[in-house]
């Protein structure tokens, strides 16, 4: 269906909306966009709306760097915002008749590719397709709800009555039954194929499981406009989430955790009648053999790195077990149509385009090298796996050497995440905290 066709419906069932927001994920999955008038859906259909194309890879603070060799010493040319098929949705919590729709950004030049996330997302889609296989995936979403903040600065406060550790108690539920039900209600509204909603650990923390599907673009969409959903919806209801790596320093942070199997002419291919079948373990051994050279994807941000302190709940050495979750690779189920392996050092935070491609494409190098399975982490002969870096920098230096990230996502990508992230280590550690001067300033 084109996009006039689709908007032709959309109109047909909801009426002309105010205005459409066009949201383009950038390359931390942060949304840039533009508001269209309702009445200007032929615009965007016929390549009419344009954006910098240096709006796909800014900072976390929203800065075009020239080292990125983007921007204005580039000419800064636009792109062409192009809308993503089945995502023009209702907006349900915005006031007025609001309209939204994902778009991808179309280059100027060649000289331009490959800055679009979920073109390379697409593109290691393709990979598993021409080996006549596809990866059918599941992701996991946890957050935290909130008391709204007066400033920046401020910490975040659990909700009243919160427990310090909720763990699956229903009637935390019960309490927070007006916000879930609008969470549920806005999915259903928007077609989000959202499963179980349950209570996580921490005070104010829940967990969303989505339905598992074969097109890992609309699985990675649907991981992007649920945040989006969630934080709007809370607001509506006077309060505030936030799915931020780990919001508290004496709670569990929030992860993001995928769950993959892989069907073939024959069906699932990670499926074995006894034991663990040949493609699962080469699976997981490509997984943990890239996990490192991946990390500065899977923990993108400078608060990402909490999670990966020792005794956290988040698993932090690339490790796997047989229904283990203390592993980075969990093997939930080995046999029949549910074979599959979860993947679970992802935070939240992350640009889920780049985490899911980055796990298919760890999936990918063991399906085609094969490298040697380790013992799992809880069998008597088996020695613990050198940790994931607990640090930022030395993440992104590994990233920015991998050759693994080069095949991945190509060399010039590569190179323009780690410059990006190396800036922003750079801005947001010269900071001195206040723990420091608290600590050190009338003491030393």
């Amino acid at each position: 269906m084109s996009f006039l066709d689709a908007f032709a419906d959309y109109e047909a069932r909801h009426g002309t909306p105010d205005r459409i927001e066009l949201l383009l994920p950038d390359i931390n999955a942060i949304l840039r966009g533009k508001w269209l008038p309702g009445t200007d859906a032929k615009k965007l259909a016929n390549g009419q709306v344009r954006l910098p194309i240096s709006t796909c890879a800014p900072n976390i603070l929203g800065e075009e760097l020239p080292q990125t060799g983007l921007g204005i010493v580039a000419g800064d040319p636009d792109g062409v915002m192009v809308p993503v098929p089945g995502t023009l949705k209702p907006v349900p919590w915005a006031p007025g008749h609001v309209a939204q729709v994902l778009v991808r950004m179309e280059p100027p030049s060649p000289a331009f590719a490959g800055l679009s996330t979920r073109d390379h997302l697409a593109a290691v889609a393709g990979r598993f397709a021409a080996r006549g296989l596809t990866p059918v995936l599941a992701t996991e979403l946890e957050f935290y709800i909130h008391q709204p903040r007066e400033h920046p600065d401020t910490a975040p406060r659990p909700p009243a009555f919160a427990p310090e550790a909720q763990n699956y108690e229903l009637a935390v539920l019960d309490r927070t039954e007006a916000i879930l039900r609008a969470i549920r209600e806005a999915c259903d509204i928007q077609g989000l194929p959202t499963d179980a909603l349950i209570a996580e650990y921490g005070p104010g923390q829940y967990e969303i499981n989505f339905h598992h599907t074969d097109n890992v673009c609309a699985a990675a969409d649907t991981a992007v406009l649920f945040r989006r959903l969630v934080r709007g919806v809370t607001a509506r209801h006077g309060m505030a989430a936030t799915f931020m790596a780990k919001p508290y320093a004496d709670h569990p942070g929030n992860g993001m955790h995928v769950h993959v199997s892989l069907t073939g002419a024959d069906g699932n291919i990670l499926s074995a009648h006894q034991g663990v079948a040949a493609p699962l373990q080469h699976a997981v051994a490509g997984l943990l053999a890239t996990m490192a050279e991946a990390q500065a994807v899977f923990a993108p941000h400078l608060n990402s790195y909490r999670r990966f302190a020792p005794g956290s709940f988040s698993p932090n050495r690339p490790d796997w077990g047989l229904d283990h979750r203390g592993a980075a690779v969990r093997l939930p189920q080995t046999a029949g149509p549910a074979a599959r392996l979860e993947h679970r050092i992802c935070g939240a935070d992350v640009n889920p385009y780049l985490a899911v491609a980055a796990i298919l494409g760890g999936i990918l190098y063991g399906l085609d090298t094969e490298p040697p399975l380790p013992p799992p982490l809880d069998a008597a002969d088996a020695a613990p796996a050198a940790p994931l870096a607990h640090d930022w920098r030395a993440a992104v230096d590994r990233f920015a050497a991998s050759t693994f990230a080069a095949d991945l996502f190509g060399a010039r990508f590569r190179d323009i995440y780690a410059t990006l992230k190396t800036d922003e280590i750079a801005k947001l550690t010269a900071e001195i905290a206040p723990v420091e001067y608290r600590t050190y300033l009338d003491r030393i």
